[in-house]
């Protein structure tokens, strides 16, 4: 929804994105519940609006028991925001005494994300033909598999997602590895 870069923008047009977003966030809410979506928002809290703060609350309040998809929602998100403030967690534990150094690893840096709890992304789909990834989950998606298309975010419809899923589902994942035959 909103990068941390995003904040660089003039003031009327991020005062009009934060009044979309609360809108959305309202206008959507009936939504999310019937279709027993559940609801979350990675990324930095500070610099939202309170108003904008009171509804991103209200809709995790209220979805938190349903057990259908997920939707989460990057708000003030950037990924070497997100990993700074995952190092400064991880430093503060060894400062406080809870870790110690040898017991960092993956797993521990995973928890200490926004996306904690969350799996890793397998697909990133990027729109409007940009071969970057802008700053994106860049921990979470270092095995995804990157699909590309020329089609920007309004123009992307069921079709152009089908089309991603079935280059996604031809292709064969190796983690590092290599194939075999087997």
């Amino acid at each position: 929804c909103l990068s941390s870069e995003n904040w660089k923008r003039p003031r009327t047009e991020l005062d009009f994105l934060m009044t979309l977003l609360e809108q959305y966030l309202i206008e959507e809410r009936r939504e999310i519940l019937d279709q027993n979506i559940r609801f979350s928002t990675i990324g930095r809290r500070s610099d939202l609006p309170d108003n904008v703060l009171r509804e991103i609350d209200e809709n995790i309040r209220l979805s938190q028991d349903n057990t259908g998809m997920a939707l989460c929602l990057a708000i003030n998100y950037g990924g070497r925001t997100e990993l700074i403030d995952a190092v400064r967690g991880v430093a503060r534990q060894v400062c406080e005494g809870t870790l110690t150094l040898d017991a960092i690893d993956e797993a521990v840096i995973s928890n200490a994300l926004y996306t904690a709890g969350m799996a890793d992304p397998d697909l990133l789909i990027r729109t409007a033909g940009e071969m970057r990834i802008s700053n994106f989950l860049l921990w979470q998606i270092s095995y995804a598999e990157l699909w590309v298309t020329e089609k920007c975010w309004p123009d992307f419809d069921a079709a152009t997602l089908h089309q991603a899923l079935r280059d996604y589902a031809a292709r064969q994942r190796r983690f590092g590895g290599i194939l075999t035959d087997e």
